[in-house]
């Protein structure tokens, strides 16, 4: 799927409750290759299974919402040095109780990653779909993420770092693609430039 296309999403799975919400996008996700089909598998099975699947409470994992975001021009994607991390990322994060849905909550925490208030949110529907593991830290256990990702556009290429990050970066697609060692960067970078 090209990155720029439109994907239709019905308005009325905003009504719904977040886990039916979030069955619904990844049921009619469509994933790019092997990895991430793998990927929207264990994403499915783990939402559909777990009640409190939004909720950093859930030991085993969590949903965490992304937004991959597009420079104005459309030639480069906003990362963040993750600090906790300690790897260049796109920006997301953690649900809140609020977050009536996924998408708000992409928007709501590449705005406090970036500083960028007007984010353009180019399709409601799932960009991309991600698992991976997070390390135990000392007052955490070790878990996963089942990371959903939305497109989004800048107006502007103008940005903030917060606390969260080291810093921030648009870094030209053409670069990501080749990333090696972030093979899901790397994936989205390839959407965006119709390679996948």
């Amino acid at each position: 799927m090209h990155c720029l296309g439109y994907n239709r999403v019905f308005v009325f799975i905003l009504t719904m409750p977040m886990q039916d919400q979030l069955i619904t996008l990844l049921n009619a996700h469509q994933a790019s290759n092997a990895t991430e089909a793998a990927h929207l598998r264990q994403a499915l099975e783990f939402i559909s299974s777990t009640a409190n699947c939004c909720s950093r409470s859930t030991q085993a994992g969590h949903v965490t919402a992304s937004a991959w975001i597009l420079s104005p021009d459309r030639q480069a994607a906003l990362l963040t040095h993750h600090k906790k991390l300690n790897r260049w990322l796109q920006l997301g994060g953690h649900t809140e109780d609020g977050d009536t849905n996924i998408q708000d909550a992409a928007a709501r925490e590449a705005r406090e990653e970036s500083g960028i208030a007007d984010l353009q949110l180019i399709s409601s529907a799932l960009f991309d779909v991600d698992v991976h593991p997070i390390p135990a830290r000392a007052n955490e256990a070790a878990h996963y993420h089942y990371d959903l990702r939305f497109l989004f556009q800048a107006r502007h290429i103008h940005f903030e770092v917060s606390d969260e990050s080291h810093d921030l970066a648009w870094v030209p697609l053409a670069k990501l693609v080749q990333e090696d060692d972030n093979a899901s960067v790397s994936r989205m970078a390839g959407k965006c430039l119709g390679n996948i």
